[in-house]
């Protein structure tokens, strides 16, 4: 116990964890309205928003999120709960935790590699759709000093390396 706590600010917060658990959305928002930090979490890291997650209660996930927790926190276990409701395959907390700003590629065990680990296709399909996109290629140009494949030689040197070495374009 930590030596700050008495027994029973202990019990109380314990108790408050077990409320995002069970989905007692009113109590836990009543608790969280007088003090209680929305990003409260137990002695594994679990915070209140995993919990909520993880045992499918999307209402108490929403209220909580609109308290301020953090979507992106993440657990002793590199889980966040987001990674929690795609293995209990809660689309609605999964939409709600997306919409909140929660990264599928957050965490050492990301939403995305438990959907592709336990092959939780329309898990996967949500959480693309989210991914940060790529930049466009830019086409390159050959480094190769063979005019037939499209190099090119300036004073003897591939053209590349001049470019790179002037720091100026070549014509």
């Amino acid at each position: 116990m930590p030596a700050d706590l008495t027994e029973e600010e202990l019990k109380f917060l314990l108790a408050t964890l077990d409320m995002a658990r069970e989905g007692r959305t009113e109590a836990l928002e009543d608790r969280v309205a007088r003090g209680v930090p929305a990003n409260l979490t137990g002695r594994t890291g679990d915070s209140l928003l995993i919990l909520a997650a993880y045992h499918d209660h999307p209402r108490t996930v929403g209220m909580l999120l609109e308290h301020g927790a953090d979507p992106n926190r993440v657990n002793d276990r590199g889980q966040t709960a987001l990674g929690a409701a795609v293995f209990r395959r809660s689309a609605e907390s999964v939409q709600l935790l997306l919409d909140w700003g929660a990264q599928p590629l957050a965490g050492e065990r990301s939403a995305l590699s438990v959907a592709a680990f336990f092959g939780l296709e329309d898990m996967s399909a949500l959480l693309r759709g989210r991914l940060p996109r790529r930049p466009e290629r830019v086409p390159t140009t050959p480094m190769s000093t063979d005019p037939a494949r499209g190099g090119s030689l300036v004073d003897g040197k591939p053209a590349a390396r001049v470019i790179l070495a002037d720091k100026r374009v070549l014509g």
